[in-house]
């Protein structure tokens, strides 16, 4: 039987879990390597993953026929398809006041662009400066390339301590700031962001200030806007963003940086040439083409999330202010071991993040169903930690 087009994407999106090979699972960073490698399942049970931040809806019928539509063309490289990868700065200027496509600078995720970032910014005289804990790969990329790193601690709410951070980043090549941030879930105003960018910029003007927005489309506080106005008229500033999280396409490794025009030359400078694959560009450009999906998502996790706060707290147990697709739970109790202990029940949560691993973890939001079968059990296995403590404390 010739395989044709439809039976190729058929074989291609139902695959089981099985048949993938862990060593090429990826999302923005190593989490997904991590959790094959750390965590098993159930023999014959599906596992719940929400360990990685992903929506697990994926990307929409009309991002797979975006892909399907593409295929014919995936003999040519990116550059040489009929809507080349040259044509996406362009569409992603589109969507923002006063954006061209010389502000525009395309990622195979946004992965790449926080690589590139710390690659074009830092040196061994000019130092990171990022809130901690936080999203990894600035810090990690800075180690490796023996870049200096100024580690900020979050403040009491967990949130990026502002006052800090600024402090931290005079004299520095490069100032991370995630909002919201990862993995604790908590965002800052945009009044907030703009004056950090200010006092910034007045104690250290050669710093550049990279403010990643990856869980953007997920916020609900209505004292949040994005800081991609400000990243166009401000020199030194960018956001990232990615379509790893609402968009769904963690898989498919698309992220994009907007901002001042001189900023986004020095990061194109370090791009990888044909990062984004020919059939991922109908993907992309169905995706933000399609804001009412966005929309729907964005109901659909804030709506799973308070049910499972919800079912948490009833348990006796608070999570800060998510304004992501996931939750950073204080559990009273090491993480390790009720990862475990989900893990051998077949749901797979997130790793530890130092300094909280004693006392949090990071849950992401998975469906409805994915959420309540989580739940049962969460009580589970806290119910019989509790039980087990106090058996000790007799």
């Amino acid at each position: 039987m010739s395989l044709t087009r439809r039976r190729l994407f058929q074989r291609l999106v139902t695959l089981d879990e099985t048949q993938l090979n862990p060593e090429v699972v990826s999302d923005r960073g190593r989490e997904a390597r991590v959790e094959f490698a750390a965590q098993a399942t159930p023999a014959g049970a599906k596992p719940v993953r929400i360990s990685s931040n992903e929506n697990p809806l994926g990307p929409g019928q009309h991002v797979l026929d975006a892909i399907v539509g593409k295929f014919p063309e995936a003999g040519r490289y990116p550059f040489n398809a009929t809507q080349n990868e040259s044509s996406l700065p362009a569409a992603i200027a589109a969507k923002f006041t006063g954006a061209k496509a010389e502000n525009v600078v395309m990622g195979a995720g946004s992965g790449e662009i926080l690589t590139n970032a710390v690659r074009a910014f830092t040196t061994s005289a000019k130092p990171l400066a990022t809130p901690w804990p936080s999203f990894e790969n600035p810090y990690t990329t800075a180690k490796k390339i023996g870049s200096p790193v100024r580690e900020v601690k979050l403040n009491d709410k967990l949130q990026v301590d502002v006052e800090k951070t600024i402090e931290a980043s005079k004299g520095a090549g490069l100032v991370f700031f995630c909002n919201p941030n990862n993995p604790t879930a908590t965002v800052h105003s945009h009044a907030t962001v703009a004056d950090f960018v200010k006092r910034v910029r007045a104690a250290s003007p050669d710093t550049v200030i990279l403010i990643d927005e990856a869980y953007h489309d997920y916020v609900t506080d209505p004292n949040y806007k994005s800081a991609v106005d400000i990243a166009l008229a401000t020199p030194n500033v960018f956001v990232t963003r990615t379509f790893s999280k609402a968009y769904g396409m963690a898989g498919l490794r698309i992220g994009y940086a907007i901002g001042h025009a001189p900023t986004i030359k020095r990061l194109n400078d370090f791009k990888m040439p044909y990062g984004i694959g020919t059939p991922h560009i109908g993907a992309m450009l169905a995706g933000i083409n399609n804001p009412a999906h966005i929309e729907q998502e964005r109901k659909r996790n804030t709506d799973v999330k308070a049910f499972t706060v919800k079912a948490l707290a009833d348990m006796g147990f608070t999570a800060t202010d998510s304004q992501a697709n996931f939750i950073f739970v204080n559990l009273k109790r090491p993480a390790a071991p009720f990862r475990d202990a989900c893990a051998a029940a077949g749901v797979l949560v997130g790793r530890d993040f130092p300094p909280y691993e004693k006392t949090h973890c990071r849950i992401s939001i998975g469906t409805m169903a994915e959420m309540q079968r989580a739940v049962d059990v969460f009580r589970k296995v806290l119910g019989a930690a509790t039980t087990t403590a106090a058996k000790d404390k007799q």
